[in-house]
């Protein structure tokens, strides 16, 4: 694309945003501690879900060196239920990071130096928080890319990105980085849909060579790198005189370390089973578990290799609790929202 069209596309793209887009509490600020926080809470995450959980997690920690401060335990216990917690756990350190340097990165490459932060999240905060002309490369700035120029490449190649980040920065040009950026994330998330894209109300539709050529829905290509894993697994609601027992994971666990689970039958292998509760879906990237919850009967082993504690209802929000968990004790009405 040539640079005056490409001009012509980025202002029509500012144009739009101005007209009107979703108020997302992330967009009322400049400060770059809750930018950080809101993009970090964002990955692999929609809007809506992110939004009281955003809201929850400055309420207890407003700023950075408030973060800096608290205890993990704390700081998953409020992360409970949005998942990827390996998140929650850089962004604590990160937080660090900045609290021992005594103020907060305000460059692309300074940004790319904290824990947990990559290309896509620098560019956000250092054009959104500080005015750096940083193009974003997201999931739905790759799909308007790869439609605007008709681009079959594989989006999951490093080549491919690198190439769409060069054009995303060519459209930017002068327009304002904070401004262009959201809108460009604003198109794809409410316009440039996977799948049924919004064309009739594109503002760069026009610019568009997929949707001149019918095959927007043919577009992005991504190369299918691991076929999907399924999987069953069973889990128990053992409840004793208003509490449920629960166990927790291991320190050193490779995945969720430290989190509050449901036992399996495996974990208490003298418990009587009893009815069915219900059953649901969970999806880990490829793996796909469907969870069966039952009602069970057992005492509270003895301290051995297994931490297992007896929880109150309203001592569960205090603590990490797995998605699988909170979802199982859902559905056993022990939690209620």
């Amino acid at each position: 694309m040539k640079p005056g069209r490409a001009a012509l596309l980025g202002r029509r793209l500012v144009e739009w945003y101005g007209r009107g887009h979703r108020d997302l509490p992330w967009r009322r600020t400049s400060d770059p501690y809750r930018i950080w926080v809101s993009e970090i809470m964002l990955q692999q995450t929609r809007a809506a879900v992110v939004i009281p959980y955003y809201e929850r997690f400055l309420g207890r920690f407003p700023t950075v060196e408030a973060l800096a401060r608290a205890p993990e335990e704390q700081v998953l216990a409020l992360w409970s239920g949005l998942g990827y917690y390996s998140r929650a756990r850089n962004l604590r350190l990160a937080a660090i990071q900045v609290a021992h340097a005594g103020r907060f990165p305000c460059d692309y490459e300074s940004l790319r130096q904290l824990r947990g932060v990559g290309d896509y999240t620098a560019a956000a905060i250092a054009s959104i928080a500080f005015r750096e002309p940083c193009a974003v490369l997201d999931g739905n700035v790759l799909r308007v890319v790869a439609r605007v120029e008709s681009d079959s490449s594989d989006i999951g190649a490093p080549a491919t990105r690198e190439r769409f980040r060069s054009i995303a920065q060519l459209w930017l040009a002068d327009h304002s980085p904070a401004v262009f950026n959201q809108a460009l994330m604003e198109l794809g998330a409410t316009v440039c849909l996977p799948r049924r894209p919004r064309c009739e109300a594109c503002p760069v539709a026009a610019h568009c060579q997929a949707h001149q050529q019918g095959k927007q829905a043919q577009l992005p290509v991504k190369l299918r790198r691991q076929s999907p894993v399924r999987l069953e697994e069973i889990v128990m609601v053992v409840r004793t005189r208003g509490r449920v027992l629960l166990r927790q994971r291991a320190a050193d666990a490779r995945r969720m370390a430290g989190f509050w689970d449901l036992p399996g039958p495996a974990d208490l292998p003298q418990a009587r089973l009893g009815a069915p509760i219900g059953e649901f879906r969970h999806t880990i990237t490829h793996h796909h578990y469907s969870v069966v919850v039952l009602e069970a009967r057992a005492a509270r082993p003895a301290s051995g290799g297994t931490a297992f504690r007896s929880f109150l209802p309203s001592e569960l929000v205090a603590i990490p609790l797995s998605t699988v968990a909170r979802k199982g004790l859902r559905l056993a009405g022990v939690i209620i929202s």
